[in-house]
């Protein structure tokens, strides 16, 4: 998510059918903007236009119009929003100014319904609040892909150490292979000199001459053949073994492997399953949400039209003055008939309670989904594995029959050049005499010579191509450790980035908390703090550790005496408080003034309003557009130096 540069610009906000909002346009300066006035004056209304400009689908569109629409200038660019209602689902279309209103929702958008200010009066989940905007899965797969990457190079170096441990006796046989073939073609040459001198003392018809010369020749290809074959046969032999031991291991590996379930048809319509409920509480959440906004809107309309009614009514009421003000029913906008406003204040409680549980259900849901999705990817894992071992088997049969038949082929060749050598060898033990026998010996000697330095140079030049292919190995090891030391520094990275995150929000707020109760000044209100703490819990059908915050609170006695006390007995100015400083912690920590330039405050009625204005101030330092409803004489307690919207 990229911030945007909006430095110092005035935000323009055009709204039609927003909340209680039938048309109106507002412009928000930088700095502290003060919405003030009564109860139902739209304060909160334009505020859901603001974050439905932003990206906010926690709006409602107006009780008699069926489409509403926003439109912000902003920074040079225009976001434009339409809200369109159909039954009781709103939908939602545009360019809005944040794609993903994740962290707006939770950690800027502070109105009285804000989760992250609710959270600690309820007793939430605190640490799963301030993580939900982490992709906790993306960074274990993260994590996983580097340890695979990190196994590759620990192998890489290792195979190098093993092969520079060979390096020595290597290059030893490479000076031994050397030795011996310049020592065995002085040899060669010798024997060749004997040959041409016995040839220039013999006086041999040159045609028995030339018919042993070509017998000597055709034996010692034969031989040379024969040699080859050999040769083969021992490497197909030892591909062979190789190959049945590749085999053995393959089949080890199979066989570890657990049975292979329904190809993951069961799972997969378990996760259906969960996704279509999650989907339908999703859609039942925002159904709720948009009836308890409605409702809540009725209600300030309600008791800001009885009021204005009394002031404004021209007619004659056969009612006093006194009975108007004490009457304590309105009419309700369902049924149409005269009920107690508490009744209706218990309805939206339930409403709200209704939603708590459809939210519940949902986290519940997430935590099964998490939990299946792991599943399926183990399960793909172990096919893929499957997979893998049952082609490499395959492969594997198949290129051992292959080599069998070769080895087969190999067998009949050489006994062919054995019966041909041993031809040969009779023509030319038939053609020997006694002034030929030592020239023979000569030639055998020398054939045998050229085959043996043949082999030497074979191996030298395998051996010579083996220490050159290390040498480069050796030569690529820097760069590994290099490679091998970026991976585990981003592993580190990655394995603290939780704890990090976790650790700053406790310490942003234990600071805050503290700050903010020192200017505050609650009396025999010591301390408010978090403290991280490791549980074991059960997740689905596994125990597993997980890191809860826990928050503390401290009171004095008259006396002087410390004590613990309970989020319970927090006064609901001090809850209110400290809910948004639980906010607040949570818009530093996952730094969203770089993505969201408005802070929306509301419903700060149980704080007193010198305690508001310094809350304002405090707060004012962190958001570069600090937008706040207040009533006329809360807002009197603020900096007359700060913007004043009264009409919306």
């Amino acid at each position: 998510m990229e911030s945007k540069n909006t430095t110092g610009a005035i935000a323009s906000f055009h709204a039609r059918n927003i909340g209680g909002i039938v048309e109106t346009t507002v412009d928000v300066p930088p700095g502290v903007t003060i919405l003030t006035g009564r109860n139902a004056t739209n304060r909160t209304s334009f505020m859901q236009a603001v974050m439905a400009a932003v990206g906010s689908d926690d709006v409602s569109v107006r009780g008699d119009a069926t489409e509403g629409t926003v439109e912000l200038e902003f920074g040079g660019e225009t976001y434009t929003r339409t809200l369109s209602r159909d039954g009781g689902t709103v939908t939602s279309t545009g360019d809005p100014y944040l794609e993903d209103p994740t962290l707006a929702d939770l950690f800027a958008f502070l109105l009285e319904s804000n989760e992250a200010r609710q959270a600690v009066a309820r007793a939430d989940d605190l640490r799963a609040l301030i993580m939900r905007p982490v992709d906790v899965d993306a960074i274990h797969e993260e994590i996983h892909n580097l340890e695979t990457e990190r196994d590759r190079i620990d192998d890489e170096l290792a195979a190098i150490a093993e092969q520079k441990t060979e390096l020595p006796d290597l290059e030893a046989r490479r000076a031994d292979l050397e030795s011996e073939i310049e020592g065995k073609r002085a040899e060669l040459v010798r024997k060749e000199s004997e040959i041409d001198e016995f040839n220039a003392t013999v006086d041999e018809s040159r045609s028995e001459q030339a018919e042993l010369d070509d017998r000597l020749e055709a034996l010692r290809d034969a031989r040379s053949e024969l040699e080859r074959l050999r040769s083969d046969i021992d490497v197909q032999q030892e591909s062979i073994e190789s190959l049945r031991s590749e085999r053995h291991d393959l089949e080890a590996d199979l066989e570890a492997l657990p049975e292979p379930d329904d190809d993951g048809r069961s799972l997969s319509a378990e996760l259906d399953r969960l996704r279509d409920r999650k989907s339908t509480l999703e859609r039942d959440l925002g159904e709720l949400q948009d009836l308890i906004q409605f409702n809540e809107g009725m209600v300030d309309d309600d008791e800001s039209g009885a009021a204005e009614n009394l002031l404004t009514d021209s007619e004659p009421s056969s009612e006093s003055v006194t009975d108007q003000l004490v009457d304590d029913t309105v009419v309700c906008w369902t049924c149409g008939s005269e009920v107690e406003p508490e009744r209706i204040e218990a309805t939206l409680d339930r409403l709200r309670d209704l939603r708590r549980e459809r939210l519940e259900a949902v986290r519940a849901i997430e935590s099964d989904l998490k939990e299946l999705e792991s599943e399926r990817r183990e399960r793909g894992a172990r096919r893929e594995r499957r997979e893998s071992l049952s082609d490499r088997l395959d492969r594997t049969e198949a290129e051992l029959e292959e080599r069998r038949d070769r080895l087969d082929a190999l067998r009949a060749d050489r006994e062919e050049r054995s019966e041909d050598v041993s031809a040969l060898e009779a023509e030319v033990e038939a053609l020997e005499t006694d002034d030929f026998g030592d020239v023979l010996e000569l030639h055998k000697a020398a054939n045998t010579l050229e085959f043996e330095i043949g082999q030497r140079e074979s191996t030298l030049a395998e051996v010579t191509e083996r220490i050159a292919s290390i040498e480069d190995r050796i030569a690529d090891e820097r760069d590994l450790k290099a490679e091998r030391e970026e991976v585990t520094t981003q592993l580190t990275d990655l394995r603290t980035r939780i704890d990090r995150i976790e650790q700053e929000a406790v310490d942003e707020f234990n600071t805050h908390m503290d700050s903010v109760l020192e200017m505050l000044g609650y009396d025999n209100l010591e301390r408010i703090w978090i403290d991280r703490v490791e549980r074991e819990v059960r997740e689905g059908r596994r125990k597993v550790s997980k890191t809860f915050f826990e928050l503390h609170v401290v009171r004095s006695t008259r006396s002087g005496a410390s004590y613990e006390d309970t989020i319970d007995h927090l006064s609901e100015s001090e809850r209110e408080v400290t809910g948004l400083v639980f906010a607040l912690a949570g818009y530093l920590v996952h730094d969203v003034h770089e993505v969201v330039p408005f802070v929306l405050l509301d419903s700060l009625e149980a704080i007193d309003s010198e305690r508001i204005a310094n809350l304002v101030t405090y707060m004012a330092e962190y958001a570069e557009y600090l937008i706040v409803a207040l009533l006329p004489e809360d807002a009197q307690a603020l900096d007359d130096d700060y913007t004043r919207i009264t009409d919306i």
